[in-house]
């Protein structure tokens, strides 16, 4: 994908030979399920990079949007739309911008796999964070409301959106760290010198809090839609490794393009780029920023948080790499992502080497 902003019209390309399901079955669960939903129904699948095979259904009653596992083998709690689903349901008690979520079912009948169906919203997507074909003003006000709306999200009392349950409290890093090391291992397909170092030094120099909040666990730009025309946020997609946690994780994860590589999305970061040029905040100031939001005094220790999150996206990589081996990715270009672990790998031995001198 060589531009760097993707304006998301509804776009789809024929459904993969892999990716088909009888519509039949699908048009019968809209009509006992998705109020208001009139046929016939017309399927197209979005292209790019969804772990979950992503769809636009188009009838005389709207647009909407049907996301499902892949079909085959999977790692354990991969790819859990049915999660995605909940969290989404759960926000849309409120006014956080998620899209409307219309049913979901775990019968594997209907297209294969488990999914869910959701509001098809029009919006624009930046795969570039230098964003070059805004103005200053608008990147400005972009990054001002990608900041804002994960301040939201950190602001909600679970348990009063009935997610108690969602994930488990406290200890959320070290579960993660020790989560995305299984996974690595079980993706492994060469060595990497500084994964297995990760893997010793982060669990053994981890001091984070027990604070827990819904965290998205994917906040970047990548993954959060913006208005055709306005900088704001309009809806924040791609929920599948969200959870209960400690908010500074999805924080530091959303300012990796100010300190990962190149090579972390294939594209270009902010390390090297002229921020205030650009109206693009300075890392210190969109942290502080947010930690005003949220009323908190500064973040402790941000090497080691730096360290860490290269390590997870370097993990999730390795994972993708796994399942391209494994004949289950769903991306064409997913093999493509081996080249990037080791570059995310030896940036956060560096950021552990800072955090070990304090």
């Amino acid at each position: 994908m060589a531009d760097e902003t993707i304006v998301s019209t509804g776009e789809t390309v024929e459904v993969s030979e892999r990716h088909q399901f009888e519509v039949k079955n699908l048009e019968r669960f809209m009509e006992d399920n998705v109020e208001g939903y009139r046929g016939p129904l017309t399927v197209g699948q979005f292209a790019g990079g969804q772990s979950n095979p992503t769809y636009k259904l188009s009838a005389p009653s709207g647009d909407y949007v049907l996301r499902r596992k892949p079909p085959g083998t999977l790692l354990k709690s991969a790819h859990a739309v049915d999660r995605e689903y909940r969290v989404m349901k759960a926000l849309n008690q409120t006014d956080f911008p998620v899209p409307q979520m219309y049913a979901y079912s775990g019968d594997e009948s209907i297209v294969g796999t488990e999914f869910f169906i959701m509001s098809f919203m029009p919006g624009r997507v930046f795969w570039d964070p230098t964003m070059p074909d805004l103005t200053k003003g608008e990147r400005t006000k972009i990054y001002d409301s990608m900041n804002e709306t994960l301040a939201l999200l950190h602001s909600y009392d679970y348990k009063e959106l009935g997610l108690e349950g969602y994930g488990r409290e406290g200890n959320y890093i070290a579960r993660q760290i020790h989560t995305w090391s299984r996974q690595y291992t079980n993706s492994e397909t060469r060595k990497i010198e500084e994964m297995d170092a990760l893997m010793e030094w982060l669990p053994a120099n981890n001091h984070t809090s027990d604070e827990t909040r819904i965290v998205h666990g994917d906040y970047a730009p990548h993954n959060v839609m913006f208005h055709p025309t306005e900088p704001r946020v309009l809806a924040v997609l791609d929920w599948e490794i969200s959870t209960l946690g400690n908010p500074l994780g999805d924080l530091t994860y959303n300012t990796m393009n100010y300190y990962g590589p190149p090579t972390t999305t294939g594209r270009p970061n902010l390390a090297d780029a002229d921020l205030d040029a650009l109206g693009i905040p300075q890392f210190d100031d969109y942290i502080a920023t947010y930690c005003a939001r949220t009323g908190r005094d500064g973040v402790e220790n941000i090497h080691f948080y730096k360290a860490y999150n290269l390590f997870r996206l370097a993990a999730i990589l390795q994972g993708i790499v796994g399942r391209v081996r494994d004949g289950t990715a769903n991306d064409p270009n997913a093999a493509a992502n081996a080249d990037r672990v080791i570059p995310l790998a030896k940036r956060a031995w560096e950021e552990a080497q800072l955090a070990e001198k304090g």
